[in-house]
């Protein structure tokens, strides 16, 4: 039964052997073979994504013959197991698919070669010798993949052999070497035919680049498979030991510590992301990467307090982490694409760029950051200098970060210019009417922009495929619903789940003792407006993403440092005068 539903699948022919010279020829093998013996055999390797998230191996055949995939938790129902009669299955398939906020059409590949009236061919094998295989694609070209198996989210070695192929494989989907989706066969089969792919095919066709190298394809799936186990244990636990020694600190030296602490701390929380890039570079064992950013970032703060007073050193450790990252995703993400606060390629969504976690975290240092560099280095500017700096800032990040040649985020495009928009105005002081559509506008207008860079640039990033390619406003509200279903998702997600109360428990403190709050930036304007300007991209991130929840904790987690650190510099500051007061009265007094 698997074999007849992998033909219905992929509607090739039932056998290679009818075939005098196929063009293309697309084999199973069996699910143990490696990318060291594709390549080995005469195939340019890689390995695929098998799907998003882990799917039954019957969802990757499927995902292959339609050259699109969403989540298994968009569909209404569950896949049909493929027992029974087969037309009552395949009916039950294409109902399924019709489901989904997207274009998923089951069998496309299939009717895209028929109406072209060209033909490709099926083989499933349970013989290894690859090398008999190999040569049976000497006149066209020879796609081989491993078979999934059932409970694996691994990717699938895969292997091609034909004119062109001569080294790693890879595609615009993903952007690195020596991977690719399973959305991509389907593109790559009619590609090599000459026929369009159809646009509801969201993969694109596989190439190769650079030599032939199992060895750095094995070592970036290592390293892909680490990403998730990881980030509990080397940012979570990490945090929570300086949460720890924060409290120990205050405990025993009974509060005459705890501003020099939260700045410590602080400082090294938002030097983490730019420590977990030195992590991508290193490639190091689970507890070395651990101690690296358990010491290291610390290390930083420590040293950054030691350089510079005040909001300059919020704005500098802001400023650094930042431009890393930017600088690394203007050079192709090759850090930040393995960092453990990175897309997580091993997912099956982003492969480059930065993903969901970064969107939050940097928004916040971009333009609360930005508020640090003004307070720190600036703090003469008029009003309307300040306001002209966020939106220069936040412009100039949301093109590094949302535009397809570099950091490929939808989501930048809006949280980035929402931020510094509502931070100028709110510097500036203006109206309110005025400063609503001020915020309204600005995302439009960065989205516009952005669509533009990547249709001069070619860049053909998840903005021109999702929004600038869809066929209609029908195709449009499938994106926005399927955005929307997978936040409303997030927040049913266990982890996230755990941490809700306590944002919740945070903003509404936060808003009971709002006027404390200003208090503490009162005299420092542009801290209080890149604070409200963060706030506000939060806030929209968390509506407008397709993780709400995630959006929502990691931009609250900042948001609160940002906030302990104008904290420390306030008492500080009240501090300071008390004690001239006090040595001004006792002059007096003598």
């Amino acid at each position: 039964m698997g074999a007849t539903i992998a033909l219905l699948l992929l509607a090739l022919g039932p056998s290679q052997a009818a075939a005098k010279e196929p063009g293309v020829v697309l084999a199973w093998v069996p699910s143990g073979t490696t990318v060291a013996e594709l390549a080995h055999a005469g195939f340019s390797p890689g390995v695929m994504s098998a799907g998003l998230g882990t799917v039954p191996p019957l969802q990757t055949r499927l995902d292959v013959g339609q050259g699109n995939r969403v989540f298994d938790s968009l569909y209404d129902r569950p896949l049909p197991d493929g027992k029974g009669d087969r037309a009552s299955w395949w009916r039950e398939v294409v109902e399924r698919a019709e489901s989904a906020p997207a274009d998923i059409v089951p069998g496309l590949l299939r009717r895209a070669l028929r109406e072209a009236g060209a033909r490709a061919w099926f083989a499933e094998t349970a013989s290894p010798a690859l090398g008999r295989l190999a040569g049976k694609g000497s006149h066209g070209l020879l796609i081989a993949i491993a078979r999934p198996t059932d409970g694996s989210d691994e990717p699938l070695p895969i292997g091609i052999k034909g004119s062109g192929f001569d080294g790693s494989l890879t595609s615009d989907s993903t952007r690195m070497d020596g991977y690719v989706l399973s959305t991509d066969v389907a593109p790559t089969i009619l590609d090599r035919l000459g026929i369009e792919p159809p646009s509801q095919m969201s993969g694109q066709p596989i190439r190769s680049e650079g030599s032939v190298d199992p060895a750095a394809v094995e070592s970036l799936v290592g390293r892909m498979d680490v990403i998730s186990s990881r980030r509990g244990p080397v940012i979570g636990l990490n945090v929570v030991a300086w949460l720890l020694g924060l409290a120990l600190a205050v405990a025993l030296s009974r509060g005459r510590l705890g501003r020099p602490a939260v700045r410590l701390v602080g400082l090294a929380t938002i030097y983490l992301p730019l420590v977990l890039l030195l992590g991508a570079a290193l490639k190091p064992a689970e507890t070395v990467e651990q101690l690296l950013a358990l010491l290291l970032s610390p290390l930083l703060a420590a040293a950054t307090l030691l350089l510079l007073r005040g909001y300059r050193a919020l704005a500098a450790a802001s400023a650094l982490t930042v431009l890393a990252y930017a600088a690394d995703v203007i050079a192709g993400s090759p850090l930040t694409s393995l960092s453990l606060l990175g897309p997580n390629p091993g997912l099956g969504v982003r492969f480059y760029g930065i993903g969901n976690e970064l969107e939050a975290l940097l928004a916040v240092l971009t333009v609360a950051g930005t508020g640090a560099v003004m307070a720190g280095f600036a703090a003469r500017a008029t009003r309307s200098a300040a306001g002209a700096t966020f939106v220069f800032v936040g412009l100039a990040a949301a093109v590094v970060f949302a535009a397809g040649r570099f950091g490929a985020d939808v989501g930048a495009a809006i949280v980035f210019p929402v931020g510094a928009v509502a931070a100028a105005v709110a510097i500036a002081g203006r109206g309110k009417r005025a400063s609503l559509l001020a915020v309204v506008a600005a995302p439009f207008a960065v989205l516009a922009l952005l669509a533009l860079i990547d249709l001069v640039s070619g860049a053909n990033a998840h903005l021109t495929r999702s929004v600038l390619d869809a066929g209609g406003l029908g195709d449009l509200a499938d994106v926005a619903q399927r955005r929307l279903q997978l936040s409303a998702h997030s927040f049913a997600r266990p982890v996230l789940l755990a941490f809700l109360p306590i944002v919740a428990a945070a903003a509404a403190l936060a808003y009971v003792r709002r006027d404390r709050l200003r208090a503490w930036v009162e005299d420092v304007p542009a801290m209080r407006a890149g604070l409200l300007g963060a706030l506000a991209a939060t806030a929209i991130g968390t509506l407008a993403n397709d993780s709400g929840a995630l959006l929502l904790e990691i931009g609250a987690a900042y948001l609160l440092v940002f906030t302990g650190f104008a904290w420390a510099e306030a008492t500080a500051k009240s501090e300071k005068a008390r004690d001239q007061t006090k040595s001004y009265t006792s002059v007096t007094h003598i």
